[in-house]
């Protein structure tokens, strides 16, 4: 790209404000990599500068992606990136309106979140899989997964004053550092104080997290990525991601006619739009057991 067109189009200013924000590092790259990708598709047409460009031309730019294959989500964080570029330069005065501003993307599609299946949920919490530390911490982390449905960053964060065993309760730290209190089964109680009493104590070495509920092979904070590992050992037939059983968990309650914003509440939903999911999750399956039962289906 010449520096003329470079300058003309202020790329440089536009990188510079974005770094000056102290905004995070993936972030700058998705802007500053799209605001270049914008332009070059632009200089292709022989657009002399962003004050020719008109709403027109920024939905040619997104039908453009969207004819070449780009993925949906794609296309509308770089519409986000667009909004962000042409914001920035009616603020440094170098526009007066921002083509992009009520600009529309394509509506991302959200496929259905996928389950556990009753086989592999029975194989991963009813099993035996012995009665060393190792075995106490993989159930212990499995009951909490699927029976209080946390997302695996919260569970990791768990520390030990986060269970109130006379209650039966969590207290977890989810998105946005917002807290809240989520209740235990009993077999998820059992799991941890087991854990804490005959596995935790033989684990931690000195320089371990003395606040930290669960502790890995090299007695640090479990990490996604022990969670990860313990599930990929212990079920015995296919793969389960960690956030499967938060999804399980949801599906369940809804299917057992929990009230949606109780489910919003134990799941820490900011919007009742997310967790309205699982209704569909629950009629898809609806759907699928009358198709393989019903004579008809």
């Amino acid at each position: 790209m010449d520096e003329r067109a470079t300058r003309r189009w202020y790329l440089e200013g536009y990188a510079d404000t974005l770094r000056a924000a102290d905004r995070a590092e993936s972030t700058q790259r998705a802007y500053v990599s799209d605001a270049k990708a914008f332009v070059a598709w632009a200089k292709e047409r022989g657009t002399a500068g962003p004050g020719a460009m008109t709403k027109k031309d920024l939905r040619d730019y997104l039908v453009f992606m969207t004819e070449r294959g780009d993925a949906r989500t794609s296309i509308i964080r770089r519409r986000a990136s667009l909004r962000s570029y042409f914001a920035w330069l009616v603020d440094r005065g170098h526009l007066s309106t921002s083509p992009a501003a009520r600009l529309l993307a394509p509506r991302p599609s959200h496929p259905l979140p996928k389950i556990v299946v009753r086989e592999q949920l029975d194989n991963l919490l009813e099993d035996d899989w012995g009665e060393d530390e190792w075995a106490t911490l993989d159930r212990a982390v499995c009951e909490v997964l699927y029976g209080a449905g946390l997302r695996v960053s919260e569970l990791c964060g768990l520390d030990l004053v986060s269970i109130d065993f006379s209650q039966g309760l969590l207290r977890v730290l989810g998105k946005g550092r917002k807290e809240r209190v989520v209740p235990l089964h009993r077999k998820g109680l059992e799991a941890l104080r087991l854990w804490i009493d005959d596995g935790r104590a033989y684990v931690a070495r000195s320089d371990s997290p003395t606040e930290a509920l669960f502790l890995n092979r090299r007695a640090h904070r479990l990490g996604p990525r022990d969670v990860r590992r313990i599930l990929d050992h212990r079920v015995a037939r296919g793969h389960v991601h960690p956030h499967a059983l938060r999804h399980t968990y949801a599906t369940h309650l809804v299917e057992g006619g929990a009230d949606l914003r109780v489910v919003q509440e134990l799941l820490g939903h900011e919007s009742l739009t997310t967790t309205q999911i699982y209704t569909h999750v629950s009629k898809s399956r609806l759907q699928k057991v009358h198709r393989q039962t019903h004579p008809r289906g």
